[in-house]
């Protein structure tokens, strides 16, 4: 599905639900935990100026970025047998659903609508065995790109699960013994440049013997023949004590980058910037928002955060644009831990 169509099938969805009363969207912090479908709340009016005088959005995180829902729905739920959680990463799927990839090697379809899963589709390597699937993309095909941070990889599987073909990965990105990777530290976020041409895929942790605050984008370019070979490295900068769980290429071909970190006792620090586009060696980035600063809706945590809003956030997707703004969906990964939460977030993006 088009971005367009997902972000108006979302709007109807919203108008919906808001007459029934079942839903947590842009509203006061008093509001109830969201218990049914996502929702995106109406566009921001701004002023008919220049946008040094737009009124700021509402329920801001930041001048460029407003919170306009978020959905617990899945959270400990299960569908078909399979648990659904652990998710790691977003992709627009085709016929109005969202893949949603678990990694513990399931990929759901949701309805873009309800969220509710549709199907799942079992995953593993060539042996059988599970991966550590973290990154998605759904390719022009219909076929599903899955990175996987076990040695790293990123392999092609069809609609119904099956692997068609395995990408090359230079050596020094390969886990400790056979490279430099550090173990679940290796391919995160996954992404395809505009035109289907690049696909990116973002180290979560430096190598061994980088700075401690680079992290390395490999792309790969895809051939006449459609099939995909290496292609440039990038390095990109993080914050302090930060990795990048995930990248989603924007629709004129810089990146939304995730930078996320844990720590005991505080919770999640999570932070949304864009990129320069690709080009030379090095990566420059701009703030959008560090996620802490959203209004909580009424979200509430599990344990210690510094916005009960926040939790294991992981994957990442474009859903819509219009007028300059875009549509962006967020899930966090649970571990299937009691105390995390899978939390689906709509957030809505001024990128100048």
């Amino acid at each position: 599905m088009r971005p367009r169509i997902l972000r108006t099938v979302l709007a109807t969805l919203t108008a919906s639900l808001a007459a029934a009363g079942c839903l947590t969207a842009a509203a006061p912090a008093t509001a109830a935990p969201a218990t049914a479908a996502l929702a995106t709340a109406a566009p921001t009016t701004t002023a008919p100026a220049t946008a040094a005088q737009e009124r700021p959005p509402r329920n801001a995180c930041s001048p460029a970025v407003s919170l306009t829902g978020f959905s617990d729905a899945l959270d400990k739920t299960t569908h078909a047998g399979t648990y659904v959680g652990n998710l790691s990463a977003l992709a627009e799927d085709r016929r109005g659903a969202v893949a949603a990839l678990s990694d513990r090697s399931a990929l759901f379809r949701l309805d873009a609508r309800t969220l509710k899963p549709r199907d799942v589709i079992p995953l593993a390597d060539e042996n059988g065995a599970a991966l550590d699937s973290e990154g998605l993309v759904v390719d022009r095909d219909g076929t599903y790109l899955v990175s996987s941070e076990t040695e790293p990889s990123v392999r092609r599987y069809s609609r119904t699960g099956e692997i068609l073909d395995r990408l090359p990965v230079p050596d020094v990105l390969r886990t400790a013994p056979a490279g430099r990777a550090r173990a679940n530290g290796s391919f995160e976020g996954l992404t395809l440049l505009p035109g289907g041409r690049t696909l990116i895929a973002a180290m979560e942790y430096p190598l061994a013997g980088d700075p401690a605050d680079v992290v390395r984008f490999q792309t790969w370019r895809r051939t006449g023949h459609g099939d995909f070979r290496l292609g440039a490295q990038y390095t990109y900068r993080t914050d302090t004590a930060l990795g990048v769980p995930e990248v989603t290429a924007t629709p004129d071909g810089r990146l939304l980058v995730l930078e996320r970190g844990f720590t005991s006792g505080v919770g999640n620090t999570v932070r949304l910037y864009l990129t320069d586009r690709p080009g030379g060696t090095a990566l420059g980035k701009t703030l959008l928002a560090d996620l802490a600063d959203c209004p909580s809706l009424g979200a509430t945590a599990k344990q210690p955060q510094p916005n009960p809003l926040l939790d294991n956030i992981e994957g990442m997707t474009v859903t819509g644009r219009t007028k300059g703004r875009l549509d962006v969906l967020l899930v966090s990964d649970d571990n299937q831990n009691a105390v995390q939460t899978t939390r689906f977030y709509a957030l809505r993006l001024r990128l100048s």
